[in-house]
């Protein structure tokens, strides 16, 4: 337990030494170096932890954003779901926008596509047991990339424009779409079988 303690603490002191170069510089011109400089620990702890400094941008984003995520009820509390990653894009503009201009907008959908593609499976499997249906894996698997695409599509484009976005407004339809047309989807879904 205290080794998971302490291996926990040094992926957030690398991850803080991150953030920190990522304010004034490019993801792409950031070396590990830098980093173990800004933190005070070694190379062989770096690469102890992660592959490389993707791999500790990735763990970022989902200790920050996605793990949390995951402990909402997308269907009770879609909004407040919404919100809270809406408020994480918001505070951490800069780091998103470092690591799009480093990275490309492919790049950062994969970033994203693992974790959310989990909660909106989850979402899908829990209406498809309350319910009693049960939907044809290919369809399953089909509607859960359309959702994951559309919701890491519209996270992306909202912290390349805010300024073009109602926050408000996006928070309200991203809940509305997925809380109504996932339960829509799956109550008709006899009529595509």
């Amino acid at each position: 337990m205290k080794h998971e303690i302490t291996s926990m603490n040094t992926k957030k002191t690398l991850s803080a030494s991150l953030k920190k170069i990522m304010e004034y510089k490019k993801l792409s011109k950031i070396s590990v170096s830098e980093i173990i400089a800004d933190c005070g620990l070694n190379r062989k702890t770096f690469y102890y932890h992660f592959q490389d400094i993707y791999a500790l941008l990735k763990w970022t984003l989902e200790q920050e954003t996605i793990e949390v995520l995951k402990n909402f009820d997308l269907l009770l509390n879609t909004e407040e779901a919404i919100v809270f990653v809406i408020d994480y894009v918001d505070n951490n503009r800069h780091i998103l926008n470092c690591a799009y201009d480093s990275m490309g907008r492919d790049e950062m959908k994969r970033f994203f596509y693992a974790d959310f593609h989990d909660v909106i499976l989850s979402v899908i499997e829990r209406l498809e047991k309350e319910k009693n249906i049960n939907i044809n894996e290919n369809f399953k698997k089909y509607m859960t990339t359309f959702y994951t695409e559309a919701l890491a599509g519209v996270l992306i484009d909202y912290f390349q424009h805010k300024e073009t976005h109602n926050r408000d407004e996006l928070t309200k339809y991203i809940a509305f779409l997925l809380k109504k047309t996932i339960a829509s989807i799956i109550d008709s879904y006899e009529e595509i079988v």
